[in-house]
């Protein structure tokens, strides 16, 4: 297994753009991307003649639910439209990996907020980082969708296991409010939530104020079909505790 990061770390990592890298996915069985886009995808860019010839099984890129844009709180799923969110090269690379003509079966995982040990509402909490807003008017009733990052993997590996192609989103049963999971943070540290800040007066910064404009409900009929029909973490209240289990028993 060879990996690709922005800086080399040995013979295993390689930097992104060494020249061995189209040797190696000429080689591989399996090839995961997780680039994030800048001004178009990375490694579509540098490596879609490699990819488009690679013998590979599985291709896979792990874009983000930010490309259903704003759904005024409503349930996106995988036919739902794209392309009027905020995340324009988000929605670019995630079409350019759907369109990729490659020997091997293409797929693409739209993910929502991911959390897991050492990431999460309860790191947030110990750090004083947390907050909680008021929200009122169109803010009202604002909702997110999220994912265990053991979920994730969960997934990916029956995926590998099950070629099939095309676009999943993978996501929890309960999309909820950032306060509840703050709460529910609270609630397993012993501590008081933090108080209700105004959300025009709270500080936020642009990407969180921007993070505010787009409300929906990610639906996952499709991967609990094809790949997990039971999460190990349905909701954020699972996952939490079972982290916090985890550390207590560290």
């Amino acid at each position: 297994m060879v990996g690709v990061k922005r800086q080399a770390t040995g013979d295993a990592i390689l930097a992104f753009g060494d020249p061995r890298i189209p040797e190696h996915i000429a080689q591989a069985d399996i090839i995961l991307s997780s680039v994030p886009p800048v001004d178009g995808d990375p490694a579509l860019m540098q490596y879609e003649a490699a990819l488009a010839t690679a013998p590979a099984r599985w291709i896979g890129y792990l874009s983000s639910t930010g490309v259903y844009g704003d759904a005024r709180g409503t349930w996106v799923g995988e036919s739902s439209p794209v392309g009027t969110g905020r995340r324009s090269a988000r929605i670019a690379a995630d079409l350019a990996w759907q369109g990729l003509e490659a020997r091997a079966p293409v797929h693409v995982f739209r993910l929502p907020g991911i959390y897991g040990p050492g990431r999460s509402a309860l790191d947030r909490v110990r750090s004083g980082a947390a907050h909680r807003l008021r929200l009122e008017g169109p803010l009202a009733g604002h909702v997110f969708s999220r994912i265990h990052v053991e979920d994730i993997v969960t997934a990916l590996i029956e995926s590998i296991r099950r070629p099939d192609g095309g676009v999943y989103n993978l996501a929890d049963d309960e999309p909820a409010s950032g306060n509840a999971v703050i709460e529910y943070a609270c609630h397993l540290l012993g501590v008081t939530p933090p108080p209700l800040d105004d959300f025009a007066t709270a500080g936020l910064s642009p990407m969180a104020r921007d993070f505010y404009s787009e409300c929906r409900r990610v639906a996952n009929g499709r991967m609990k079909r094809y790949l997990l029909p039971q999460l190990a973490y349905p909701t954020y209240r699972e996952g939490l505790a079972a982290i916090w289990h985890e550390e207590q028993a560290r």
